[in-house]
């Protein structure tokens, strides 16, 4: 199985997620406000599906070698978002369908060779075409906990959050807020693994759903506690270190604002696609 087949399966089992949260939703309910600031959700809504057309012009991309962007620009990106926000909910919900299904037969037909092709979206930097369906995953997930309608963060799945944290560990860099991120196991408190030398700060750790969701600005950091950095190594920037037991728990403060999440893709990622993703062993 190739991280393909993988996220293909992931993606299947979370758009239906998605659709069945949506049947239960009512007119009224589409015109409430969302967990995101100013979208209601039906504008929510309107963009995972507009955003399931846009990775289809990515794939045709990929396919034709014929630069297609992503989207015509990003007024045009918001001008579709308002245009579909007011509609009622059946037609919501077909909409989102019918571009998921769109969507997964665009995957169906990308060939073998075509996903190493380099595609960007609105923001550098370029990524292989075999991030694109993660990418797509990734806007199903976080979305749909943005409804506010009874799926949250807390019900992503494992395989999604270590993914999304381990990418999000590759391109943190510079704009980190923290010094050190340390993952600990949600049931025995064993340290799982600790990114060092990211930058000026404190160390933060937590479980790694707790931290997702923290960098993904979907939490307040609740659940998530500062601990003092053990040091900067200086090769070590992104790299992903042994388990270390011995992180000091003692340091006061508050947790720092993260930053700007995500990026369209981490940097330097392998052209071919590769087995799995993270890759194994990470």
């Amino acid at each position: 199985m190739s991280v393909i087949d993988e996220t293909e399966r992931e993606l299947a089992e979370a758009t239906e997620r998605l659709l069945a949260t949506v049947a239960r939703l009512t007119d009224e309910d589409l015109r409430a406000p969302s967990l995101l600031p100013g979208w209601t959700r039906g504008h929510v809504l309107t963009h995972v599906a507009r955003n399931a057309d846009s990775c289809v012009n990515l794939l045709t991309w990929a396919r034709t070698g014929v630069r297609t962007p992503q989207y015509a620009s990003a007024r045009a990106r918001e001008a579709g978002i308002e245009a579909g926000a007011g509609r009622p909910a059946g037609e919501q919900l077909a909409d989102l369908r019918d571009s998921a299904e769109r969507f997964a037969a665009a995957l169906r037909q990308t060939p073998a060779q075509a996903w190493t092709t380099p595609v960007s979206g609105m923001h550098p930097p370029d990524h292989p075409a075999w991030y694109v369906p993660i990418r797509r995953l990734r806007e199903v997930e976080v979305h749909h906990a943005d409804l506010g309608a009874g799926y949250g963060w807390a019900d992503w799945p494992e395989t999604y959050v270590r993914r999304e944290l381990y990418d999000t560990m590759l391109w943190l860099g510079d704009e980190s807020p923290v010094g050190e991120v340390v993952a600990l196991d949600p049931g025995t408190g064993e340290v799982l693994g600790t990114w060092t030398g990211l930058g000026e700060g404190p160390a933060v750790e937590g479980t790694p759903r707790e931290l997702l969701a923290w960098f993904a600005g979907r939490t307040d950091g609740t659940g998530l506690r500062l601990a003092a950095p053990r040091g900067h190594a200086p090769d070590a920037r992104l790299r992903h270190d042994a388990p270390d037991a011995g992180v000091r728990r003692d340091a006061a403060g508050k947790l720092p604002s993260p930053p700007p999440w995500p990026r369209t893709s981490p940097a330097g990622l392998p052209a071919e696609p590769p087995s799995s993703w993270p890759p194994a062993g990470n």
